[in-house]
């Protein structure tokens, strides 16, 4: 068993915050102290781990002071606001925002994938993108056996991965419209209850939005494949936890489906589920609250030779954010990548 170590939360009272909570206890994570951290709105709240009360505070410059692991989960602005001050002090960011995402010092890890560049950190591993994640998981094991040459990708993505806040604008939208109600959109830009809308990031000037382009880009650098043909549309739907996505592959030459689902059962972190009989598969309901990105519908694509289609669910808050950043930390204590292997980066 690995030495405890020092770990702190922040961003602790959001959605992945308070599930990073849990994975921590649930997987018996070494942890001798745990500090959560918040802003000052957020401080003094209490949480239960491991059998004691601890309570929020807010995060000061003195706050990572012989802290070990810091899993930030608090949105792009707060980590790099406070990114310097955390390698300063020695402890290693395991960052759940895009800030540092596609910085080529910083690397990018799905522990199933590419846990060697773990070794590589300067202070700082990044936590991909919740679409990118769950998509990488549940292709890599065929893109290992044969390479893709090409993925398109469609995402009907939850209201999770908005935060808490979001989930709960659907509830309230839901009761409004079913009491005949205008329903109202505060922290997602439209109503989201019984409706769907292309995803709400920034667009850019190629068409593409940037949750789109962080798919394409994440996914070439977590498989170091710079080069592969990847598109993505990125679609919100009225579903309150847990992501789906359509991906077509398209590789050199034909890919045996049969074969495709006997590497998929075989594969850690990902679950096999289909009953074509019943026309069941995974779906958003299956997936909530699960560690697995579930994989199913896997059939040729009648459209190209050497083209395989299938469909996933994943719990974007689980495996899409906080157990994924608790994996890393995992794996930073079995390589014993604690320490920098360079000079400290420079943020």
């Amino acid at each position: 068993m690995s030495k405890p170590v020092n770990v702190a939360i922040l961003g602790a009272t959001g959605a992945v915050g308070t599930e990073l909570l849990k994975l921590l206890e649930s997987r018996n994570f070494p942890v001798k102290n745990l500090k959560l951290l918040a802003s000052p709105r957020s401080a003094g709240t209490t949480f239960e781990f491991q059998g004691k009360s601890i309570q929020v505070e807010s995060v000061t410059e003195k706050a990572f002071e012989g802290i070990d692991i810091v899993l930030a989960s608090a949105g792009g602005s707060t980590s790099k606001a406070w990114a310097q001050t955390i390698v300063d002090s020695g402890a290693v960011m395991v960052d759940n925002s895009s800030a540092f995402r596609m910085n080529p010092e910083v690397p990018l890890i799905v522990p199933e994938i590419n846990p060697e560049t773990a070794a590589d950190h300067r202070g700082i591993i990044a936590n991909p993108n919740c679409t990118t994640i769950l998509m990488a998981v549940g292709i890599y094991p065929l893109h290992q056996f044969q390479p893709i040459e090409r993925i398109v990708v469609s995402t009907y993505q939850s209201a999770s991965g908005a935060g808490a806040r979001a989930m709960e604008e659907v509830r309230t939208q839901s009761e409004a419209i079913l009491k005949g109600e205008k329903p109202k959109a505060e922290i997602l830009p439209y109503p989201l209850a019984f409706n769907l809308f292309t995803h709400n990031s920034p667009l850019k000037d190629t068409g593409y939005c940037e949750e789109e382009m962080k798919m394409v880009n994440e996914t070439r650098k977590i498989f170091a494949e710079p080069n592969l043909k990847i598109t993505a549309t990125c679609v919100r739907v009225p579903v309150l936890r847990a992501h789906s996505e359509a991906i077509n592959l398209e590789f050199k030459e034909p890919f045996s489906v049969e074969k495709a689902r006997e590497i998929i059962a075989e594969s850690p972190g990902v679950q096999l589920l289909e009953d074509w009989q019943k026309n069941y598969f995974p779906m958003p309901i299956d997936a909530s609250g699960k560690d697995a990105v579930l994989v199913g519908r896997i059939r040729q694509d009648i459209s190209h030779p050497n083209g395989l289609e299938l469909w996933i669910c994943g719990d974007q808050i689980r495996k899409g954010a906080a157990l994924n950043a608790v994996q890393i930390a995992e794996l930073l204590l079995e390589k014993s990548c604690l320490k920098k292997n360079k000079s400290t980066l420079k943020v």
